[in-house]
């Protein structure tokens, strides 16, 4: 048989609607893996720019050496393969059910003479044919989303993207585009196109494979419902099948846990806190020394929002748990204290209400190097006071680790009385948004070359977290919506493979009814084993992420169960499941007995 390939396209055009959605896979992962790796040498071309425009073309050879390109590219290798994965489940599921419904067909080419490789490989360019339309639109879709985020990046964040180039085109993300789309589909032809291969000559009669299938028993008669029982037995009865719809619910699981982590790994490399400060202005030798009138003459000033300080005293004496000691002691305005409280930086159990004003409560610095605990007893000079909070890292040093000093946080009330001082070591400034350059010359001129001024608005963060947050957060809506149609087409599939079984039924006196629920309880198994293995697999995946690319860079990082992102998840996918059987069973309903027997 010479000809047999030109009935690609013929099939192509009258099962459009039941590859439509396989389609929609497609170009939804060709989109996704564009978008990443096009964002990903953007990012780099900003910064290669940037670093050009200071120190010139000898830059660019750290850059790309650098932990940031190394970042962004490992990022995008990982989400090629998780995507790969996604792609190859899905578009694997969705073509083991179409060929289910075509047995007939495939039965019916083997007795003109079509041969078992001919089959495969029909199946296989029958897929690649998809990627004609899939993969362009796909490419496409991701370089115009790359131009979008990058100009919402330039024009609407501004600050550190006022480089990012407009409507570049990344050679990178288009061929890691379409590598993917063609890898994907091929991969996922490979079962499909063996399964196709086996139909025998025969089985065109029955013109369903399944239904030459019987059981060793019938179903369990004590089972409250037999359409329930049936429905489950659907399920599980094609082993093949239950494996790559439980693997497909739990892979949307797993990606969704797994990128849930960058939200933290993004706020533990810009942490973002209330008390940052526009300009700080230090004592020149580290002492207190800084006039408490300062900060009365700074409030009243032009372009100044808020105003507050920090005393400090280190190495001081004390007796910890009765014994001697060295600890530090530093004070917080009661606006440095909300900020804690803001922060979320406070461990479970800390009281903040008890250290404001003239206290005997403070708070100590927390990590596994120091011994501390709420509601231990410090003496300073002859002074007790008792721990009633503690902080899970530590604000003061680079990496959050306390290096074994003990650090206590007073109010200035309760510092003042512990040491005596009443001058400032740190004053900051926070500036009002329309704070202009003139007024922090103002500023300057009245802190005059008595203490050391520094000007910190040009390293503020605020601007690139909330552009790596509504990043992440997109791509988990994105994540989201796949997680959606994979579900829906999935189930919707798998029960159009079965119509012509659902079609005897009705035929034997099964009412919509109970086919409804037959089809809700064959969704309901699918959906149960997905979560429950994707679960098992999301969380342990989150974990050894978290470790890996946090704990191992701040030590004081615990992970913690993701509650919030499981719950959103696992809601998203039980409601994705109710709504994918109505349509399959609208379907039934709305189709004659007749018509749904006969149906290939």
């Amino acid at each position: 048989m010479k000809s047999y390939l030109s009935l690609i396209p013929i099939s192509a055009k009258v099962h459009k609607r039941q590859n439509r959605m396989t389609l929609l896979c497609i170009v939804f992962a060709v989109f996704l893996v564009t978008a990443v790796f096009s964002m990903a040498e953007m990012g780099v071309r900003m910064e290669a720019g940037r670093l050009i425009g200071k120190h010139g073309s000898q830059a660019l050879q750290s850059l790309f050496s650098s932990i940031m390109a190394q970042t962004l590219f490992g990022a995008a290798a990982v989400l090629f393969l998780l995507i790969l994965l996604a792609g190859v489940l899905m578009i694997s599921s969705s073509m083991n059910s179409t060929v289910a419904q075509r047995t007939k067909f495939f039965g019916m080419m083997r007795c003109i003479g079509m041969s078992r490789q001919q089959i495969i490989r029909f199946v296989r360019l029958e897929a690649l044919n998809w990627c004609k339309t899939a993969v362009p639109v796909g490419v496409l879709l991701g370089v115009v989303a790359t131009w979008g985020l990058c100009g919402a990046l330039r024009f609407l964040v501004g600050e550190e993207f006022a480089d990012m180039p407009l409507f570049g085109v990344s050679i990178i993300g288009i061929v890691s585009g379409i590598l993917l789309g063609v890898v994907t589909v091929l991969l996922a032809a490979r079962s499909p196109a063996k399964r196709a291969a086996k139909v025998s000559p025969v089985m065109a009669v029955s013109g369903n494979s399944d239904t030459a299938k019987h059981t060793s028993h019938v179903s369990n008669a004590n089972f409250p419902r037999i359409e329930t029982a049936l429905g489950i037995h659907h399920a599980v009865s094609g082993k093949k099948n239950l494996l790559l719809m439980t693997s497909s619910f739990a892979l949307s699981i797993i990606l969704f846990l797994s990128f849930s982590v960058m939200i933290d790994l993004v706020n533990y490399i810009m942490p973002q806190s209330a008390s940052t400060a526009d300009i700080e202005i230090a004592s020149g030798d580290g002492t207190d020394s800084i006039d408490p009138a300062l900060l009365e003459q700074l409030r009243g000033m032009d372009g100044v929002k808020r105003v507050f300080g920090r005393k400090s005293s280190l190495g001081v004496s004390a007796q910890v748990s009765a014994k001697a000691s060295t600890i530090d002691v530093i004070s917080y305005d009661d606006f440095d204290l909300d900020c804690l409280a803001k922060d979320r930086l406070l461990k479970r159990g800390s009281d903040l209400a008890r250290v404001y004003g003239n206290s005997q409560a403070v708070l100590a610095v927390w990590d596994p190097e120091t011994p501390v605990a709420i509601g231990d007893q410090i003496e300073i000079d002859g002074k007790a006071v008792e721990i009633a909070g503690l902080l899970k890292f530590n604000p003061f040093s680079a990496d959050g680790s306390t290096n074994g000093t003990i650090t206590l946080i007073t109010s200035a009330e309760a510092f003042s009385r512990l040491t005596g001082l009443s001058e400032y070591s740190l004053v900051m400034v926070q500036t009002t948004k329309n704070a202009t350059d003139e007024d922090v010359e103002a500023i300057q001129s009245i802190v005059g070359d008595s203490y050391i001024f520094h000007d910190q608005r040009d390293q503020r963060t605020t601007s690139t977290y909330i552009a790596f947050l509504l990043f992440v957060y997109g791509f988990l809506v994105i994540i989201t919506a796949v997680t959606v149609l994979n579900i829906m087409n999935s189930i919707s599939m798998s029960v159009s493979a079965k119509i012509r079984q659902y079609g005897a039924m009705r035929a034997v006196g099964m009412d919509t009814h109970q086919m409804t629920k037959m089809i809700a309880a064959e969704a309901a198994t699918y959906a149960l084993s997905g979560c429950a293995a994707g679960c098992t697999g999301g969380l342990l995946l989150s974990k050894l992420l978290y470790d890996n690319l946090i704990t191992t860079h701040y030590s004081y990082a615990v992970w913690s169960f993701p509650l919030v992102p499981l719950t959103v998840i696992l809601l998203v996918a039980l409601i994705a499941a109710i709504a994918a059987v109505y349509a399959p069973a609208k379907r039934i309903r709305d189709m004659a007995i007749t018509d749904t027997i006969n149906e290939l």
